[in-house]
Formats: C-alpha cells, sequence, structure tokens
C-alpha cells in the first residue's frame, strides 16, 4: 500500500477523494483542512505522496508545498483545484509541484495522475504549461541593459572587467575623454553614479552583457 496525505478544508471533497481511492493501493493515512495542519502531519506520519488543495486557510496548497520544498522535501505532492490563477499556478510548477488536477471530473482521473506520479511522471495538461509560460512571460523584467548600443555595452563588458579607461581608450582606438563621455551618458542611461555601482549591476544582470 502507497500512504497518502489528503489536505483539503471541505469535508465533501475529503469523502469523495476517499471513495474514489477506495480498494485501490492508495492509502489514506490523514485528512487536514489547513495548510498547517498538513506540514505537521506530513512531519508526523512521512506520507509516501501528498494531495494539497489549492484553497485552504493557514497556507494554501501552493504555500504548503513551497514550505516543504524550502526544507528540503521533495516527496511528490499533487494539487487539487477548482481553479488556480495564472500567478498561483507559476508558483507551484517553480516549486516543483509534481501533478495538477481539477476538482471537476478528478474521480476520473486521480488515480490515473497518482501512478504516473509515483512512477516519476510530472502530471500538468498542456493548457496550464502554456498559462504559465505566458505568466512567466510577463514576469520578466527588462534587461537595464536593453536601452545601450553595441559601443556602450563593449564599454559596460570592460569596466566590469577592471579596464581603466586608458586601457578602455586604447581598445577601441577612442581618447580618453570619448570614454569619458561614454561612461557619463551610460550612467544617466541606467541611473547610476560610479564605476562601483555599474559592476553591481553587472553582476546582477552578468548574462545579459555583451
Amino acid at each position: 500500500m502507497i500512504s497518502l496525505l489528503l489536505a483539503d478544508d471541505h469535508a465533501f471533497i475529503r469523502a469523495g477523494v476517499e471513495a474514489v481511492l477506495a480498494n485501490t493501493r492508495y492509502r489514506i493515512v490523514s485528512t487536514v483542512g489547513t495548510g498547517a495542519e498538513a506540514l505537521a502531519a506530513v512531519k508526523a506520519l512521512d506520507p509516501a505522496i501528498c494531495v494539497f488543495d489549492v484553497t485552504m486557510p493557514d497556507g494554501d496548497g501552493v504555500d504548503t508545498l513551497r514550505a516543504l520544498r524550502r526544507a528540503g522535501d521533495h516527496r511528490p505532492v499533487i494539487l487539487l483545484t477548482a481553479q488556480i490563477d495564472d500567478r498561483r499556478l507559476l508558483d507551484a510548477l517553480d516549486a516543483e509541484v509534481n501533478g495538477i488536477v481539477g476538482k471537476e471530473g478528478a474521480e476520473e482521473i486521480l488515480i490515473d495522475t497518482l501512478d504516473k506520479v509515483m512512477a516519476g511522471h510530472k502530471v500538468i495538461s498542456p493548457e496550464l504549461l502554456d498559462r504559465a509560460r505566458k505568466e512567466a512571460e510577463r514576469r520578466k523584467v527588462p534587461s537595464p541593459f536593453a536601452v545601450l548600443t553595441p559601443r556602450e555595452r563593449t564599454i559596460v563588458s570592460l569596466v566590469a572587467e577592471g579596464h581603466r579607461n586608458r586601457d578602455i581608450a586604447a581598445a577601441l582606438g577612442i581618447t580618453e575623454g570619448t570614454v569619458k563621455v561614454y561612461l557619463h551618458a551610460l550612467y544617466q542611461k541606467l541611473g547610476i553614479e560610479n564605476r562601483t555601482e555599474l559592476a553591481v549591476l553587472v553582476l546582477r544582470h552578468r548574462d545579459e552583457v555583451g
């Protein structure tokens, strides 16, 4: 038998899941109604797999999942949901959720989802993955270096490597005074004041320079 923890604050849903799993290889070791109770039950009972409702008091399903992952717990977790918004969906995927099952029609797919997840697969519909991809694109913060010209990006790279104005001028075939003009323009564009702030900015966005 495979031990399973069920967390859902609706008794009707809990009873429905228990009915679906009756006479299967899954044995519900505990049913709880809050995120805090779920975390405590995981620690006390060590279930092989967890099913969390997305909407619960005292820590919803996504927050409970994230708390487990932060603690280094990577046991399989399936989220059960009537609906999930794009923000929480992406949060769940970032927290390495193993499966997401809609409550409508769950009785038809829950056991198959559990089987696939226990076999090491992720079970998330293409529609949900597409929504998550769009949310991830929406969340993207534009690179601060996107406003720079190719020459300005080159100067940023040289400054970040520790080159002095004289060295940069020699490398680019320009005067040291021209380098200073470029740097002044760079500082204004990037909203910074000096080389140190520029170096910090480069460290934060090291893959976006060049």
